[in-house]
Parts: structure tokens; C-alpha cells; sequence
């Protein structure tokens, strides 16, 4: 099964079979490590262009993927809340969190139900509107630079805030962040799942 680990731990956990005998490929974003008891993929977080395959178990292109830091933005939105932020490499260097209250769902029927559903949607409008907003205020200073986009939370209510803005779809990462709430602390402590890398193993 794949995990997602930091890159650092993946440096440490691979660095010992640099230059052993095996084999390496190169390929579609990924690399294949094969040894004499076990087989290793990695997927960087942010692809890994070198294509090549090695007659012997060679590291560095995936190193150096790894090291290699990005402006990425981050929007985190769930019924409650959002965040956004601008990340230097693992260095968060904008954000802006905030509130806003969405009511829990209506267990009863009739007409009730129906003002309570209706009222759900508004204060659920509110807060993707919200999202979009602040998310265009602090992202759009440093639209250019802006290299990749994580999206999180939950996935349909980031989806619609996303629509909002659709430069953000055409950069997203393939990874979803599901974090518990949108927070500031949320935010602080993304960057470690940012450049986590997606590794699975197989003992022969």
C-alpha cells in the first residue's frame, strides 16, 4: 500500500542503497527502484521529468526532485470555515483564515424542513463565496509566480470555491488534503504533507 512521506525521510530511508546493485527506472513522473529483496516507487509530489533507466540503483535525479522547492498556494475549505495561503518552499509567506457558520442538517420533515434547507444553502453560498474571495486577495499578488495549487478540506465545498476561480483548477495537484479544519495551525503545518512524497514497497 503507498504512504506518503516526507521528503526528508525519504532521502534517509533510500540514501543507504545509493549506487548498490539493482535497477532504476525512470518514468511517467515516478521512479522504480529494484533491488535483490525488494521493489520501491516513489512519486514526487510535483513530478519528476528525468527519464532514464540505470543498470544499478541511482539516486540523485530523485534527490535533487525532491530538494527542489515551489511557490505553491493552499485552499483549504470545509462548512465552517476556510484558509489560504502562499508557501516559499515549506515558508508560508501569506494566509488569511476565517469563519462562517453553516448549520448542521434538519433531521425533521415538512415545511420547516424546508426553511431550514433553504437557509443551509444560503449560509452555505456565503461561505464559498467568502472562501473565493479572500482566496483571490491573497493569491493574486503572487498569481504569477504561483507554480502548483493544493486544494483541501472537503472536497465538494473546495471544488465549488475553487469554480470561482479557475486558474486555480489548471494548477491543482493531483493530491487532495483532507484536514480536519481550515485553520491558520491547519495552514502552518501543510507543508510537510505538501512535499511528502508517494511511496509504496514490495518485498520479493
Amino acid at each position: 500500500m503507498a504512504r506518503f512521506i516526507g521528503r526528508e525521510n525519504v532521502r534517509k530511508r533510500l540514501e543507504p542503497l545509493e549506487s548498490g546493485p539493482g535497477r532504476t527506472t525512470y518514468a511517467d513522473g515516478a521512479v522504480r527502484i529494484e533491488t535483490a529483496d525488494k521493489t520501491i516507487s516513489v512519486r514526487p509530489p510535483f513530478g519528476l521529468a528525468h527519464a532514464r533507466t540505470y543498470e544499478s540503483v541511482e539516486l540523485a535525479p530523485l534527490f535533487e526532485e525532491l530538494a527542489r522547492d515551489h511557490v505553491v498556494a493552499a485552499l483549504l475549505v470545509r462548512l465552517g470555515g476556510y484558509a489560504v495561503g502562499v508557501f516559499e518552499g515549506e515558508r508560508l509567506v501569506a494566509s488569511k483564515a476565517g469563519t462562517r457558520f453553516v448549520k448542521g442538517r434538519h433531521k425533521k420533515g415538512g415545511s420547516s424542513a424546508s426553511r431550514f434547507r433553504r437557509r443551509r444553502e444560503e449560509q452555505e453560498r456565503g461561505l464559498i463565496e467568502a472562501a473565493a474571495e479572500t482566496a483571490q486577495r491573497v493569491l493574486e499578488p503572487h498569481r504569477a509566480r504561483i507554480e502548483h495549487v493544493a486544494l483541501g478540506g472537503d472536497r465538494a465545498a473546495a471544488a465549488r470555491a475553487c469554480e470561482q476561480l479557475p486558474w486555480l483548477a489548471e494548477k491543482q495537484l493531483p493530491r487532495f488534503f483532507t484536514v480536519p479544519e481550515p485553520r491558520q495551525r491547519e495552514l502552518e503545518r501543510l507543508p510537510y504533507e505538501l512535499y511528502a512524497a508517494e511511496v509504496s514497497e514490495e518485498r520479493r
